[in-house]
């Protein structure tokens, strides 16, 4: 078989046109020559994680592969909808058009900050504190990321205990034929943006490396809204020999966002993009160090070690009344009133040792993937709700006189041990079954002004096993189903048990919430035609809720266990590619989901009157999203339109369809979105122009009920961005 056959039938590779030419047989050996061959491949931009990467296993999981550096999309403001496009139910919170943070979910789970997930940097942890404070506030540049991994709920045993599963983003590899090689991305667009991404890489002897800088600003869409961010990243590896590495990696990230404010929905209607707050920034300064040892002790046993940690600051100053209530000039001081202050330090540490081992049972290859997990936490929160600085500037200083509010430690130590062996039946079948067991405590102290000493929980603890099994049948060497259950665990975290702010209220009687994904699907390809759909359950008992209230103008937030939620769903992906004529081709997808989340047994309290919302559509879970594509390509230019359709969802468990005073309650009306990227990509440049929402509609994705202000949080309309590389 001759070499372009076998990049055709490549399984990792697509290669959709294939033209090799040789003249005919030479006369003699002396007249025999080597002739051109060209070789036409196009690369997935959609792929699925394989059996085993690493000391990973991931047989019989749900899981999607994006290759970022494939995908045409607006990676300079990390537009989350074109990213994750085809990746079937990605929902997205559009609050901060500026790229800093990405919040998404996926089987109607809570999007914020992607706290739903186990979200981890080159496989390490960057959850700002796991027990504590779930959210990454760690925010990465997209133009450094090679690949993101996901994989659904289901894998939760070997990495954590999140309902979402693990979101993996692996930054990008140095080109190690070259000692140094460089790579800059800039980009220019709507609203000020202006974008700069440089990076050094190569190989010296045995050592590898990897360095890059970000910066990016913004004015913002809204008034009052710029952003001014930068990111580093250093990554060192040694590979003494062959079967051992040790990498090494320092990843930081800073930005500073001035917050906007809520608006109400009539406010929305006069002008989306008008603010009601010109003093409230966010500001979250982020470490991420780590290092990693890789030991292939023989072609059957492979063992890695990590250590790393979070290390930074949240910080925030801001006035969170609803929109209802101005900021303004007080006449009697001439001055603004105090603000809030949040300052939020975070040290968690964490160690992992995991080990692969592949042996035979009963003749077959059998693989166990098993580890240990150390975490070592210690989140402190101070805060203060009107001890800040009447200042405009962005400034985290406090009033000694009236010092902190809340001045806690949340400290957590826990030790996670895990193991998952794939057992292969028949030669089609395989089954895995898995087990993660976590036992440890977080303990609090401090103070805390508003609330009794005596009603404060001083320790509370984390003892719970999971269970869980997958399994896969291969169809074909291009088809399998897959199925599994797992369990999966939240502890109550610092959130629920403390009130954050004067709109909060917090049950005195919490209880952790636990459950199980399971999931059933059909993947594979034949022809042009490749589609991965499966259905799912997700069962969540004992909710943690923020029920919105607003009771006469009255607005409060009560958390608390609202309930269980049963969520059904079917999770679409299907794509076809072909070609038009000559060097044109084509392909067009869909990536669709349904959602069917509802509340059991669920009540909730309103003063003395318990509310029944048994049967009740779970808040910010819309009952369809899909996302649909049609991307063009001839030679190196490449032209990709991409509709996104979001339902309508409601922003309490009540399910409140008229909008209350403030814009914190109601209904969150259903939305299409059109977006256009096209890329050229010659040598080594690329150029790259979007177009983000292109007929300008003017939306929202949420109302939230407390940060960053009770209200409507209008999306961007219609921006514009220029993008340029070169690649030495």
């Amino acid at each position: 078989m001759n070499f372009c056959k076998i990049m055709c039938l490549a399984g990792t590779l697509l290669a959709s046109d294939c033209l090799f030419s040789q003249t005919s047989p030479p006369d003699s050996l002396d007249e025999r020559q080597l002739q051109a061959v060209e070789i036409a491949v196009e690369r997935e931009n959609i792929a699925r994680l394989p059996q085993v990467q690493g000391a990973y296993l991931w047989s019989g999981k749900k899981s999607e592969v994006i290759n970022l550096e494939n995908v045409d999309a607006n990676v300079a403001e990390k537009t989350p909808r074109q990213i994750f496009a085809k990746v079937p139910g990605v929902f997205v919170y559009d609050m901060d058009g500026t790229g800093n943070q990405t919040n998404i979910s996926t089987r109607g789970l809570d999007p914020h900050r992607g706290w739903e997930f186990n979200i981890r940097t080159d496989g390490i942890i960057t959850n700002s504190d796991i027990y504590g404070y779930p959210a990454s506030h760690f925010s990465l540049p997209f133009e450094a990321v090679g690949r993101i991994e996901l994989v659904r709920g289901t894998g939760a045993l070997q990495y954590g205990a999140q309902f979402g599963g693990m979101l993996n983003y692996s930054l990008k590899q140095p080109d190690t034929t070259k000692a140094v090689g460089f790579e800059t991305v800039n980009s220019i667009g709507s609203f000020g943006l202006l974008s700069t991404y440089n990076a050094v890489g190569g190989k010296v002897g045995k050592v590898q490396y990897y360095a890059f800088y970000s910066k990016r600003v913004s004015d913002g869409y809204r008034d009052n809204s710029a952003s001014d961010y930068d990111g580093q990243g250093l990554v060192l590896k040694y590979m003494p020999s062959d079967n051992f590495s040790i990498k090494a990696e320092l990843l930081r990230s800073n930005y500073l966002y001035r917050i906007p404010g809520p608006l109400t929905d009539a406010m929305l209607a006069e002008n989306p993009r008008q603010a009601t707050r010109s003093r409230n920034y966010f500001n979250p300064e982020i470490y991420i160090p780590s290092l990693t040892a890789e030991w292939n002790i023989s072609p059957q046993t492979r063992l890695q070690w990590t250590a790393s940690a979070v290390l930074g600051e949240r910080s925030s100053v801001r006035n969170d009344n609803p929109a209802t209530v101005p900021d303004t000039i007080n006449a009697a001081t001439l001055a603004y009133s105090p603000r809030a202050v949040d300052i939020d330090r975070f040290n968690s540490r964490t160690s992992e040792l995991r080990l692969l081992q592949e042996y035979h049972l009963l003749g077959r290859k059998s693989l166990l993937a098993a580890g240990v997990q150390y975490f070592n936490n210690d989140l402190h929160r101070r805060f203060t709700p009107n001890g800040g600085s009447t200042g405009t500037d962005y400034d985290v200083s406090i009033d000694p006189a009236k010092g902190w509010l809340r001045d806690l430690h949340f400290k957590t130590q826990s030790v996670a041990f895990f193991a998952e062996n794939k057992f292969q039946i028949t030669s089609k079948l395989s089954v895995t079954p898995g087990l993660r067991y976590e036992i440890g405590d977080s303990k609090m102290s401090g103070t805390l002004a508003y609330y009794d000493p005596e009603d404060l929980p001083t320790t509370i603890k984390h003892n719970f096993p999971l269970l869980g099994v997958s399994a896969e049948y291969v169809l074909s060497s291009r088809q399998n189903l897959y199925a599994g259950w797992s369990q999966a665990y939240r502890p109550v975290i610092f959130k629920d048990i403390i009130p954050g702010n004067a709109f909060e209220r917090t049950d005195d009687n919490l209880k952790n919430a636990d459950g199980y994904n399971a999931e059933i699907g059909w993947r594979g390809a034949a022809g042009g035609f490749k589609w991965d759909v499966s259905a799912f359950r997700l069962q969540y008992n004992n909710r943690l809720g923020s029920v919105s209230v607003d009771e006469g103008g009255a607005f409060y937030v009560l958390r608390t266990n609202i309930g269980n939620s049963l969520t059904h769903g079917l999770e679409i992906f299907g794509e076809y590619g072909f070609r038009v004529a000559g060097q044109l081709r084509a392909s067009v997808f869909t990536s669709t989901a349904f959602f069917d989340a509802k509340y059991q047994d669920a009540q909730f309290r309103v003063g003395t009157e318990n509310r029944d919302i048994d049967g009740n559509r779970v808040e910010s879970v819309p009952e369809w999203i899909s996302r649909n594509g049609l991307n063009l390509k001839y030679k190196d230019l490449s032209v990709s339109f991409l509709y996104s359709y979001t339902g309508e969802t409601f922003a309490d468990p009540l399910n409140t369809v008229e909008p209350s005073a403030t814009g914190a309650v109601g209904l969150v009306p259903s939305y299409g979105l059109l977006d256009l990227n096209a890329s050229y990509r010659v040598r080594n440049l690329l150029f790259r122009l979007s177009v983000n929402n292109l007929t300008d509609e003017q939306y929202f994705t949420k109302r939230p009920s407390f940060y960053p202000g009770p209200g409507v949080w209008p999306s961007d309309g219609r921006s514009v961005v220029l993008t340029v590389g070169v690649r030495i």
